[in-house]
C-alpha cells in the first residue's frame, strides 16, 4: 500500500553474494529465501512511505533504500546484497484507467495552453505589426513636412538671395556711366507695358494728373530712386 492508500504489486531483482560461507551454512537456515522475505518487507516500508507518483518517479531512491537496509541486516548471514532493481509495478485496472484520463486530461491541458498561447502571440504580433506601421507613417508624414518645409525655407532663401544681388547689381549699374539713362529707358519701358495691361482690363481709370505724362512718371520715378541710393 502506497502513502496514499494504493494498493500496487511490485516485482524485485535482487543480486547477493556469499562473503562467507560457514555464516551463509550455519548462520540461517536459507539465506536466499531470507534474504527475499527481507526485501519484500523492506520494500512495504518503503512503499508505505511513498506516494504513487512518487513512486514511478523515485525508483532510484526507493532501489537504494531497499539495498541499504538489506545489507545491514544481511550482513550475520555472510552474504552482501550486490544490488536491487525493481522489474515492474503493476497497478489495478481502475487506477490505470484513472491514471490514463489523468494524463490525457493533462495533455489537452498542455494542448489547450499551447493553442492559446499561439493565438495570443499571433494576436500581440499583429498589434504590434499595426503600431509600427502607425508608427512607420506618422514618421514619414513627418519626414514629408519637414522636407517640404525645408525646401521652401530653401526656395525663399534663394529667392531673397536672388532679389538682393539683382538690386545690387541694379544700384552699381546705375552708377556707372550711362547707368541714369538706362535706368529711365528700363522704367519707361515697365510704365507703358503696365499701363497698357491696365488699359485692357479697364474701360475707365482715375489717375493722378501728374502721371499723365510718360516723362513726368519716369522723372518721379528716378526721383524715388536718387533718394534710395543717394551718391
Amino acid at each position: 500500500m502506497t502513502k496514499d492508500n494504493i494498493q500496487v504489486g511490485i516485482n524485485g531483482v535482487m543480486y547477493i553474494q556469499v562473503i562467507d560461507a560457514h555464516k551463509a551454512s550455519y548462520g540461517i537456515n536459507d539465506y536466499r529465501y531470507a534474504a527475499s522475505q527481507l526485501a519484500q518487507t523492506t520494500m512495504r516500508s518503503v512503499i508505505g512511505q511513498t506516494d504513487l507518483d512518487k513512486t514511478f518517479e523515485e525508483r532510484t531512491k526507493i532501489n537504494e533504500e531497499v539495498v541499504r537496509a538489506l545489507d545491514e541486516a544481511a550482513a550475520p548471514w555472510g552474504i552482501k546484497v550486490l544490488r536491487y532493481e525493481i522489474s515492474d509495478i503493476e497497478l489495478p485496472a481502475s487506477i490505470k484507467d484513472a491514471l490514463e484520463q489523468q494524463m490525457r486530461a493533462e495533455r489537452e491541458r498542455r494542448a489547450a495552453i499551447a493553442k492559446s498561447e499561439g493565438e495570443r502571440q499571433s494576436m500581440i504580433n499583429v498589434s504590434e505589426g499595426q503600431k509600427q506601421e502607425v508608427i512607420n507613417m506618422s514618421e514619414a508624414e513627418k519626414q514629408k513636412q519637414i522636407n517640404e518645409a525645408e525646401g521652401r525655407a530653401k526656395e525663399i532663401e534663394l529667392i531673397a538671395t536672388a532679389t538682393a544681388e539683382g538690386l545690387q547689381k541694379i544700384a552699381l549699374a546705375i552708377k556707372e556711366e550711362g547707368g541714369k539713362e538706362a535706368m529711365n529707358l528700363r522704367i519707361a519701358e515697365q510704365y507703358i507695358k503696365e499701363f497698357g495691361n491696365l488699359a485692357k482690363a479697364n474701360n475707365t481709370m482715375i489717375i493722378p494728373a501728374e502721371l499723365a505724362n510718360i516723362g513726368g512718371a519716369v522723372a518721379g520715378l528716378t526721383e524715388m530712386l536718387k533718394i534710395k541710393n543717394p551718391k
